[in-house]
């Protein structure tokens, strides 16, 4: 594939595609054009019992867009769950230029300033798509979820897409829907705009909890 920007990044997104790598060594990317697409509904988003509480107490401190590179960098980490990482140096330096262009962010868990957990994903409009996650410490990367999606509500935005559906994501109401479906979706979050990285920076776990309750 010939080298791409930011630019060409963002109307990839746009036109429901996303790129990845066959491993963290490769050179190059791909792109992705699911036939079948993983989607949290925002207002049918749910969260486990046990982890409510976990929310609710504010066990870990949430912040966004303190720690991107980093965030990306451990999410590229090989663990003892996943051997393999599809994120190299191109989606690094890809994923970083968006950032600096206010469309790539990161949602960070921290235990006693140390971060020990979070995801990060690019937005247009009123769409987050979600691209990675870890987590080095019990439902760290959980609870940062539960924050992107009521962080997501205060903000208006409509899609949150996940690419592929998983046993993981299914626990917090993610689905599968074709590609058809995925993007008359996308062209509906395209009618206004989004903005993720204002305030408020941080929630409470009680807030969050608000948040998600509440329908659009």
């Amino acid at each position: 594939m010939p080298k791409i920007g930011p630019r060409e990044l963002l109307a990839a997104y746009a036109n429901g595609i996303f790129p990845m790598a066959e491993s963290a060594d490769s050179k190059e990317v791909f792109w992705v054009n699911p036939e079948w697409r993983g989607i949290i509904p925002l207002d049918a988003f749910h969260i486990p019992r046990r982890l409510k509480r976990t929310v609710r107490q504010d066990i870990y401190t949430v912040r966004i867009n303190q720690r991107f590179a980093d965030v990306m960098r451990m999410c590229g980490e090989a663990t003892a769950d996943r051997k393999e990482t599809w994120i190299n140096a191109e989606i690094f330096k890809l994923y970083g230029e968006l950032h600096k262009m206010g469309h790539a962010h990161s949602v960070e868990a921290y235990r006693d300033d140390e971060l020990v957990g979070g995801l990060y994903g690019v937005t247009l409009h009123r769409a987050f798509f979600g691209e990675s996650m870890f987590s080095r410490a019990r439902d760290a990367s959980k609870v940062a979820l539960c924050h992107l999606v009521a962080h997501l509500k205060i903000k208006g935005f409509t899609l949150l897409d996940t690419q592929f559906l998983t046993e993981h994501l299914a626990q917090f109401g993610a689905i599968e829907i074709s590609r058809a479906d995925y993007l008359i979706r996308l062209v509906e979050s395209s009618l206004g705009s989004g903005s993720f990285g204002s305030v408020p920076n941080s929630l409470s776990g009680v807030e969050v909890l608000q948040s998600i309750s509440q329908t659009s």
